[in-house]
């Protein structure tokens, strides 16, 4: 669940001691950096978690704050510790099914102070992270993915970090006209002269294209980053003019997008 709310841009802290969570609340609003935090707070804390329904209402004071209580029904639970053979937090010595009980009954105030329960009998891990993506997202940033389009030379080997590779190799290559072949896919006389080609509009038009309608399914399954790869023989000339028109047009479509000349020569 809490890489679910990292690939949201939550500042994410598992199993803070909840007698912290007061002087933390308080880093988060000096910080410049962070704008959104998730803490996961569980029974492992023990008897601190009485001290827990006090504690939110002087961070309420403090921060806006919401609780999100995740449950699940007793069979599902002891399926789950069956599957995985890992013991109750509250220890081995008694049952599974006597050691959930007790874990209701330590929790039920917190359940009560929550403001959205969330059951996860129903999911699996796939379908609960999706869950917390499209609760927890905010509106405003539905095209918040930050997209990197890295140019490079196949010559020079695959970008390792790629999710995506679109190999340009197919276009027509400005190094065999001798005017171009010290300049970069950067230069105007470049790429206004790969624009000349038919082939050259369709590719970015396809790419693009391409790219916009995955994007938002990207995002619904929590990808936060995406990595896109264009590739020519040495990294000059056709994959950077490329990644430059791609970006181009998927910041008109309302991306973020950064892009990475890796084999570009200085």
């Amino acid at each position: 669940m809490l890489k679910a709310f990292e690939d949201l841009g939550y500042y994410c802290v598992d199993n803070l001691p909840v007698e912290l969570i007061p002087r933390f609340a308080e880093l988060a609003l000096q910080s410049s950096e962070i704008r959104r935090t998730a803490l996961v707070v569980d029974v492992r804390e023990g008897s601190k978690l009485e001290q827990l329904p006090g504690i939110l209402k002087a961070v309420r004071r403090m921060i806006p704050t919401k609780v999100a209580f995740l449950e699940a029904s007793d069979a599902v639970l002891m399926r789950r510790f069956s599957e995985t053979r890992r013991p109750h937090p509250l220890g081995t010595d008694a049952p599974v099914n006597a050691s959930l009980k007790a874990e209701r009954r330590h929790l039920a105030s917190i359940r009560a102070l929550a403001d959205i329960v969330i059951d996860t009998s129903k999911f699996n891990v796939h379908e609960l992270r999706a869950h917390i993506t499209e609760r927890f997202r905010e509106k405003a940033s539905e095209k918040s993915i930050l997209v990197s389009c890295v140019s490079f030379g196949y010559r020079h080997g695959l970008p390792e970090e790629a999710d995506l590779v679109f190999d340009v190799r197919l276009l027509r290559n400005p190094h065999f006209v001798p005017k171009f072949r010290p300049l970069t896919g950067r230069h105007p006389s470049v790429a206004k002269y790969m624009r000349s080609f038919p082939r050259t509009k369709k590719v970015i038009l396809q790419i693009s294209d391409l790219l916009v309608d995955w994007l938002p399914d990207y995002i619904r399954e929590g990808k936060s980053y995406l990595t896109v790869g264009f590739g020519c023989t040495a990294g000059q000339h056709r994959s950077v003019m490329i990644a430059e028109e791609i970006s181009d047009r998927l910041r008109k479509a309302g991306y973020r997008v950064k892009v990475v000349h890796r084999d570009m020569p200085k």
